[in-house]
């Protein structure tokens, strides 16, 4: 059996993980890449390391793998169970994770950034967003209900219905992103931020974020298994 190759790498430094994404051109989100990103997250946690997940220069991620999500109705459905199950973990993670968006986020890119507690993209020509209706894909259940909890009202429908795509400055106003830096400020805004939260009582930070996000999580299993049915 051949090994699979690694998509993801981890480096953990004075008690900060860095979790680097590199799957092809389009940073694209496979089964693997969520498998690998779950091992790199199990090694944080295990080691209590604040996190810091990022991507390649001038893309985050792009979204699903297209070749899984065209292949079979049961493997798209497959694949967007697992990447659920990915973004529910990153809201219930009980140390703080970082997103440094490294250009493009679309689709499940967006979806990612939604998930984590804070983001920091770049400032450029890239875009921002959840595209599905624009290239004929039906948002998902989990999807909506992640939406609904992190976009502004004023904001849901052009994103969620109408698949615009945002400037990393819109990307802020619209819940996407918290800050926006230069292209090579990115990982050290990033490390300095991860190095500020690495200061909080990790038990008062853990149970703080539970209470915060009160019944989402159970709105947010149901909607997972809506997908499912």
């Amino acid at each position: 059996m051949l090994e699979q190759p690694e998509c993801v790498s981890i480096q953990i430094t004075n008690n900060i993980a860095t979790i680097t994404i590199e799957n092809g051109k389009a940073n694209a989100i496979s089964h693997q890449v969520i498998e690998q990103l779950n091992l790199a997250l199990d090694q944080a946690e295990q080691q209590g390391c604040v996190v810091v997940i990022t991507g390649q220069s001038g893309v985050f991620s792009a979204g699903y793998d297209l070749k899984i999500m065209t292949e079979s109705h049961a493997s798209a459905v497959a694949l967007v169970n697992q990447g659920s199950l990915l973004a529910k973990r990153l809201f219930e993670f009980p140390l703080p994770v970082v997103v440094a968006a490294s250009g493009h986020a679309v689709a499940k890119g967006g979806f990612l950034l939604l998930a984590a507690d804070y983001r920091v993209g770049v400032e450029g020509e890239f875009k921002i967003g959840l595209n599905e209706v624009a290239i004929g894909i039906p948002m998902h259940f989990a999807g909506i209900e992640i939406a609904r909890y992190r976009i502004p009202k004023g904001y849901f429908s052009r994103v969620v219905n109408l698949a615009e795509m945002l400037s990393p400055t819109q990307a802020i106003a619209a819940g996407f992103l918290d800050e926006a830096v230069a292209p090579e400020e990115l990982l050290s805004r990033a490390q300095k931020l991860a190095e500020s939260f690495s200061q909080l009582d990790p038990k008062a930070y853990a149970l703080t974020k539970q209470k915060g996000l009160g019944d989402f999580l159970h709105r947010l299993e149901q909607a997972i298994q809506r997908d499912l049915d």
